[in-house]
């Protein structure tokens, strides 16, 4: 079973319009509820609608014997590393990460600072729908507390990440929540650093907080006009980043992912990686070159997180720049990322562009395919089925998250969309050839499967 109201990324839709207070002082009361009252955690973005939402969930915890501790403005993964500093036992960041500013929504975390599993996101949603709340006495309500987490994050980063030299770094904060960490983190190293649109505002003047290769351009014009050797985009909730290099472009992203999981599986003589099902086959070339193994999961720091618990995973991210450091926290981090990307290229004495150079870069191609939503399953169904009609070479088959087939020359990732009536083919080869190969089979497949509904 599926939750309905927790997608991929939390609760997350239009501020005032499906994320209400109503609804935020319902999920306070339902996370108080499960965890008997306990302590809380609560932050929020930069978004205009987030202290709002804030005294709504607060409201809800409280009445159901929850104490909340307010970290106010700061990045989702301040919340979420306060939860264990603090010994609480759930947190939530108010956010709709890299979201257009009318957006906003609810991350929920569990007492070890994850975001919650498919179970416990079902059973959240079991007391909602029940309206199971466990409401307090008169005189047992929770507390409030406003706390500063932003400087002992700071000194966990400090103490915990060694860089000395005086590279010239920059970075763009798109005005989000790392607006409120990532100056002072980097000012406590040796670095040069400059940092653009580092004043929080939840109307997004710098542009939608998201780093892509369109968005990042403005800070490679502004590496370049200055001389620095790397760079970093920052989305609004700060769990996210992305390097660019000195030449101003924005590193290929899994290219920076496997390089990174590279290193740390061969700093830890062996180890785990996990990420999910559309990232590159180089993340398995360079993991299985330094002595360690990859698992995949769906698409979802959620799901990442679960599976990096299980397997007692040295490292795992999203190529959308959402890395995730269990020897600190288990939630993707934006600032963090950046610096232990600093820390390797001090390490290794490589630039940015050095370090990514071992990692083969493959073809990839994209498409996607009209298809209505109710549709979408029993064509799903059929695709797995059937698969073997289009492919005769398929070494493995993955249906966690759509259908990914791997072959000698490639893979093939074919997936419903989440958001719109479409299913969409992912296909990487080995050559450009292997690429059109395979997605000229995908499509077939699922042009004919679509036609028998």
């Amino acid at each position: 079973m599926k939750p309905k109201l927790f997608g991929s990324s939390g609760i997350r839709g239009l501020a005032n319009k499906d994320i209400t207070t109503t609804l935020s002082q319902r999920v306070g009361a339902a996370i108080a509820t499960m965890n008997q009252g306990g302590q809380v955690v609560v932050g929020f973005d930069a978004r205009i609608s987030g202290p709002m939402l804030e005294m709504a969930l607060t409201s809800g915890l409280n009445a159901c014997g929850a104490d909340v501790l307010q970290v106010g403005l700061v990045p989702t993964p301040v919340t979420a590393w306060m939860i264990g500093e603090t010994g609480s036992d759930a947190g939530v960041e108010i956010t709709a990460s890299h979201n257009p500013p009318q957006y906003n929504g609810l991350k929920v975390f569990n007492r070890e600072g994850m975001s919650l599993t498919i179970e416990e996101q079902l059973a959240t949603e079991k007391v909602l729908e029940e309206e199971a709340y466990e409401w307090s006495q008169w005189d047992a309500v929770g507390s409030t507390e406003e706390v500063d987490a932003v400087e002992p994050y700071i000194e966990m980063l400090v103490d915990s990440i060694n860089i000395d030299n005086e590279t010239m770094v920059a970075a763009d904060c798109f005005c989000g929540a790392t607006s409120t960490l990532a100056p002072l983190a980097f000012g406590e190293f040796s670095l040069k650093s400059n940092i653009i649109n580092a004043v929080p505002d939840g109307t997004f003047p710098a542009g939608k907080p998201e780093p892509s290769r369109e968005s990042l351009m403005r800070l490679g014009r502004y590496m370049k006009s200055l001389g620095c050797e790397v760079g970093f985009g920052f989305d609004g909730d700060g769990d996210r980043m992305m390097p660019v290099g000195a030449d101003g472009s924005m590193v290929n992203p899994d290219m920076a992912l496997a390089a990174y999981a590279g290193y740390v599986v061969e700093r830890n003589g062996g180890g785990t990686v996990v990420t999910h099902v559309g990232a590159s086959m180089n993340v398995d070339d360079m993991v299985r070159d330094a002595g360690g193994k990859v698992i995949r999961t769906p698409v979802g720091d959620a799901f990442i997180t679960e599976a990096m618990a299980r397997h007692g995973a040295v490292f795992g991210g999203e190529p959308v720049g959402a890395w995730v450091f269990p020897e600190h926290h288990m939630c993707p981090a934006g600032v963090m990322g950046a610096l232990k990307v600093l820390e390797a290229l001090e390490e290794t004495g490589k630039s940015m562009e050095e370090f990514i150079s071992a990692v083969p870069e493959y073809p990839l191609d994209r498409v996607k395919l009209g298809c209505e939503n109710p549709q979408k399953p029993m064509a799903m169904t059929l695709i797995a089925e059937r698969y073997q009609d289009a492919y005769r070479n398929v070494e493995t088959i993955s249906t966690m998250d759509g259908v990914r087939l791997e072959m000698e020359n490639g893979w093939a990732l074919i997936r419903p969309s989440g958001t719109e009536p479409l299913i969409r083919i992912t296909v990487e080869g080995r050559t450009m050839t292997d690429v059109e190969d395979i997605m000229d089979r995908g499509r077939l497949l699922v042009k004919k499967v679509l036609g028998e509904l």
